[in-house]
C-alpha cells in the first residue's frame, strides 16, 4: 500500500507498511439489487479537493448509466482505517459495497472471506487486459483477485545532475557504480551524503536483494519458509548495507532513517542521490534541488539490468455482503477504467495500473518514463500472507539492515536472525 498526503504531506509510502491483521467474521450475504446507493469508502487526503472532483465526475457518469442508483462516498482516514475495516468485517451491515484498500492489506482482508473474488469480473472486462501482471499479482491471494488495482507507486533512483556535472560522474548502470557514485559524492562533498538511505527503508533495500538474485520467502503449499538467509539475498542485503557507512551514509545518522527521511535530505540538498517514488516528485520540487535532478531505474548487478521495484499501491474491492454487487462492480470498473486512471494521475500524481495509459502519459512527461520502465522491466512484492503486517510491523528487517550497517552482527547472524524471526510469524 501507499500512504498518500495523509502522513507525510506527500505521497507517503508506506507504502507500504502493514496492517494488524483484520479479526474474522460473519461474511454476510450479498444480493444483486439495481437501484439504491451504492455505498464507497475511500482514503481521505490531507489535500482532497483535486480527488474528490474527479471522483464526483465518475459518480456524475455512473449515475447517468444507471437509472435509479446513487452513490455515497465515506471518507476513510488512513490511520483509522484498521478499526473501520475490522468493524465491517465483523459486521455486514456496516460494510461499504465499494472499498479502497492498500495491496499490502489484501493477505489480512481475505482470511475474513468478507471480499469478493473480482477475478471473473475483471478477466471479461475490456479494459482488464490492459492491467499489468505483476500489478495484478498485488491483489491477489490464496488464488483469488481481491480488487482492481487503482494505482501503484514505484520507486526509482533520484539523483543530482549538478553535482554529477560538476564531479563528472556518469549516471550508474550496475549497483556497484551507483556504491562508487555515492562514494565519491561524500568525498568530494563531505557535508552531503552520497547518498540517502536508511537502516528502516525496506523498500529501498528490496531491489537490491531481488536485484542479486534473492527471495524474501518461498512458498510450498499453505506454507512459508524464509529465504532472507540465502547467499543471493544476503548478497543483496549486504549491497545495500554498504551504502550505510562513514564514506557514504554514515550509520550514526543513516542507520535509522525511514524512506520519508530519506527522500527530505534528498529534497533538502543533503544527498547526491536517494531512491523515492514516482509520488514523492512535488515533495523533492518543493525542496532546494528543484531543477537540478534527474531520475532512472535503480540499476540491477548487471550493466543494463533494472532492479525489481516494490508494487505498492492501492486497490478498489467489493465486499461480499454487497445488496448491490453488480453495481458496485460497474463503479469500480469506471473509476479505475481508463479514463479516471488518467484523471486521478492529474489530480495526485497517481501512477495508472493500465499500460496503455502509462504509456500515454510517459510519452508526455519525462518524468514518468524511468517508473513505467521499472513497471514494465518487472516489479516485485511481499509475500502474499497475513503473517506479512506482523513480520513488517516487527521491523525484521530493518533490524536486519542495522545490525549489518553499525557492525552489531556480521550478514550470515544478522540474517539467520530475521530469518528465524521471519519463520515464527509465519507459524
Amino acid at each position: 500500500m501507499r500512504f498518500r498526503r495523509t502522513l507525510t504531506g506527500l505521497a507517503a509510502v508506506g507504502l507500504l507498511a502493514g496492517c494488524a491483521p483484520a479479526q474474522s467474521g460473519p461474511a454476510g450475504s450479498g444480493g444483486d439489487e439495481k437501484t439504491g446507493t451504492v455505498r464507497v469508502w475511500l482514503f481521505d487526503e490531507a489535500n482532497r479537493a483535486p480527488k474528490e472532483a474527479a471522483v464526483k465526475e465518475a459518480i456524475a457518469e455512473f449515475k447517468a448509466a444507471h437509472s435509479g442508483a446513487e452513490v455515497d462516498v465515506q471518507w476513510v482516514p488512513v490511520e483509522g482505517r484498521a478499526d473501520k475495516f475490522s468493524g465491517a468485517f465483523n459486521d455486514p451491515s456496516n460494510a461499504p459495497d465499494v472499498a479502497e484498500f492498500g495491496n499490502t492489506d489484501v493477505a489480512s482482508y481475505a482470511t475474513t472471506g468478507a471480499l469478493s473474488d473480482l477475478g471473473a469480473d475483471l478477466a471479461s472486462w475490456p479494459e482488464g487486459k490492459d492491467l499489468i501482471p505483476s500489478v495484478l499479482d498485488t491483489a491477489k491471494s490464496g488464488g483469488k483477485t481481491y480488487g482492481l488495482p487503482w494505482f501503484t507507486g514505484i520507486r526509482a533512483l533520484y539523483y543530482r545532475t549538478d553535482v554529477f556535472t560538476e564531479l563528472g560522474i556518469q549516471p550508474p548502470k550496475t549497483i556497484a557504480e551507483l556504491t562508487e557514485a555515492a562514494r565519491k559524492i561524500r568525498s568530494a562533498k563531505p557535508d552531503m551524503y552520497g547518498i540517502s538511505v536508511g537502516g528502516k527503508y525496506t523498500y529501498a533495500m528490496l531491489p537490491f536483494l531481488w536485484a542479486s538474485g534473492g527471495e524474501l520467502a518461498k512458498q510450498d503449499g499453505a506454507k512459508w519458509t524464509s529465504t532472507v538467509n540465502s547467499e543471493q539475498a544476503k548478497a543483496g542485503v549486504t549491497a545495500y548495507a554498504s551504502l550505510l557507512k562513514d564514506d557514504i551514509c554514515p550509520p550514526a545518522q543513516c542507520a535509522n532513517l525511514t524512506g520519508t527521511q530519506s527522500v527530505q535530505a534528498f529534497a533538502g540538498g543533503k544527498a547526491g542521490m536517494t531512491i523515492g517514488g514516482d509520488f514523492n516528485r512535488k515533495a523533492v520540487d518543493q525542496g532546494a534541488v528543484k531543477g537540478k535532478y534527474a531520475v532512472l531505474p535503480i540499476p540491477g548487478t548487471q550493466a543494463g539490468a533494472t532492479a525489481p521495484a516494490f508494487a505498492g499501491g492501492n486497490l478498489l474491492g467489493v465486499f461480499g455482503a454487497s445488496k448491490r454487487h453488480g453495481l458496485a462492480v460497474d463503479f469500480v470498473k469506471l473509476l479505475g477504467g481508463a479514463k479516471y486512471q488518467e484523471k486521478m494521475y492529474t489530480a495526485m500524481g497517481n501512477l495508472p495500473t493500465l499500460k496503455g495509459v502509462q504509456e500515454k502519459l510517459a510519452a508526455n512527461d519525462a518524468f514518468l518514463k524511468p517508473f513505467v520502465d521499472s513497471i514494465q522491466a518487472g516489479t516485485k512484492f511481499v509475500p502474499s500472507t497475513p503473517a506479512w503486517s506482523k513480520i513488517d510491523s516487527q521491523n525484521v528487517l530493518p533490524t536486519a539492515v542495522q545490525q549489518i550497517a553499525t557492525g552489531a552482527k556480521d550478514p550470515a547472524a544478522a540474517l539467520a536472525g530475521a530469518a528465524e524471526a521471519m519463520n515464527k510469524a509465519f507459524g
